[in-house]
């Protein structure tokens, strides 16, 4: 996930620490704390407004909203944990759940959920906290990568737009782009300071995983040549072809977004939820649009790390937290989080909404992307993480500035990265 809203760690723990698992009232009700990490201001909005009403129709289960921030949050929620302060109900991103359901952190929630929740979300999105043989999660928001382009640009230079039902090969994509560049403005802008899933979850496309699991159930890290197909793209955009700025490699999504508006950019790769950010800071009369992104062998897939919620194993009331977790998801509430956190919801009722299909936006494109919308492949590799933040955001960033070949983003990316997992798999 993106960092956002950054705040001391000390606070968050503080918070954490005045919250510990859930408590019953000496007039017998029972209060559960509610670790919310929604950030954007309709999110927060809904997310509260939904607390509330909660709270108005379940007078005997109060819940208590907290404040969280995406920031360090593994880290974070590792030292609560440990310390017997964590949250009953906790909203996370799947990808961070695997090391916390391996360590007895999280519940199972196998026997807690209703038949609606578990028959309305499909089974690719349940297989995103699925851990062994417990579900350790809900998946409920998700956000395909999209390219968010200048429409202006684009029809004047005469290149074919693509459609999810036409996109563009990779090998396409690299060749607009060059066409699009020169005189110091550039087809697309790449914005990878945090370059580890953008890459992952982008080559399904071409039929990368990377991560293999063998029969004794160990995982392994193996970059093969379908795997490459995007890093190289990159690569060659950025040191070959010189239609990717070098300047944006190093940079955050919101960074790249003044040179778009200002036309140095015809494109940039960006979470779905960006969109909200360019509604809000789009020049008056700037035209702009989204358009699917590059497909390869696997078409249209590409991997999603969907939010999530969960309940703490030391939580005493569980089956109470559940159901606060089954009303906040309920089809119309699962819309009003989607809206306001400008994502897709996972339960196919509400993916149908009116609202999630709009052209305006570029909803419907991302509806029309929700089909294939896969886990993405670090889901249950245990010391993720690790290997995330010392193997292979370090090794990605240089190899994308040109300063390691593939072989040696290869190397590093196994060797090193065996090296870290084979840690976790003792």
């Amino acid at each position: 996930m993106r960092a956002r809203l950054p705040v001391l760690v000390l606070v968050l723990l503080l918070l954490l620490a005045g919250c510990s698992s859930g408590s019953t009232r000496d007039d017998g009700r029972i209060t559960l704390r509610f670790l919310s990490l929604a950030w954007q201001e309709e999110s927060v909005e809904a997310n509260k407004e939904l607390v509330k009403e909660w709270n108005a129709t379940h007078p005997g289960v109060r819940v208590e909203y907290v404040q969280g921030s995406w920031d360090s949050v593994h880290d974070q929620l590792l030292t609560a944990f440990e310390g017997g302060e964590a949250p009953d109900i906790i909203h996370d991103a799947s990808d961070d759940l695997a090391d916390f359901a391996y360590g007895g952190y999280l519940a199972d929630l196998t026997g807690l959920l209703t038949d609606r929740l578990k028959s309305d979300i499909p089974r690719r999105s349940w297989e995103t906290t699925t851990f062994g043989d417990g579900i350790y999660g809900v998946p409920f928001l998700q956000e395909p990568r999209v390219l968010i382009a200048n429409a202006t640009w684009l029809k004047r230079s005469g290149v074919r737009i693509p459609t999810t039902e036409k996109p563009w090969s990779w090998g396409e994509f690299r060749r607009i782009t060059g066409r699009l560049s020169g005189r110091g403005k550039y087809g697309v802008a790449w914005p990878l300071k945090e370059p580890v899933s953008a890459t992952l979850n982008l080559s399904l496309s071409t039929g990368g995983q990377l991560f293999h699991r063998g029969a004794d159930g160990r995982v392994t890290v193996r970059f093969g040549a379908a795997d490459q197909v995007v890093p190289r793209t990159i690569h060659a955009q950025a040191g070959t072809d010189r239609s990717a700025s070098p300047t944006t490699l190093g940079s955050g999504g919101s960074d790249t977004l003044p040179g778009f508006f200002g036309g140095r950019y015809a494109m940039v790769p960006l979470g779905f939820s960006y969109r909200q950010q360019i509604v809000q800071q789009a020049p008056k009369g700037f035209a702009w649009q989204v358009l699917p992104a590059p497909a390869g062998t696997g078409g249209l897939t590409q991997g999603v790390s969907p939010q999530t919620l969960s309940v703490a194993e030391d939580s005493p009331h569980k089956k109470e937290a559940a159901a606060f977790i089954d009303f906040l998801l309920r089809p119309r509430n699962m819309v009003r989080l989607a809206l306001g956190d400008w994502m897709l919801p996972t339960g196919s009722r509400a993916l149908r909404d009116p609202a999630l299909r709009t052209p305006e936006h570029g909803w419907a494109t991302g509806a029309a992307l929700a089909a294939h919308l896969r886990p993405a492949p670090a889901q249950t590799v245990r010391g993720y993480p690790e290997w995330k933040d010392k193997v292979a955001t370090p090794a990605l960033q240089e190899y994308y500035s040109g300063a390691i070949g593939i072989r040696e983003l290869r190397k590093r990316l196994e060797e090193d990265g065996n090296l870290v997992l084979a840690r976790y798999q003792r």
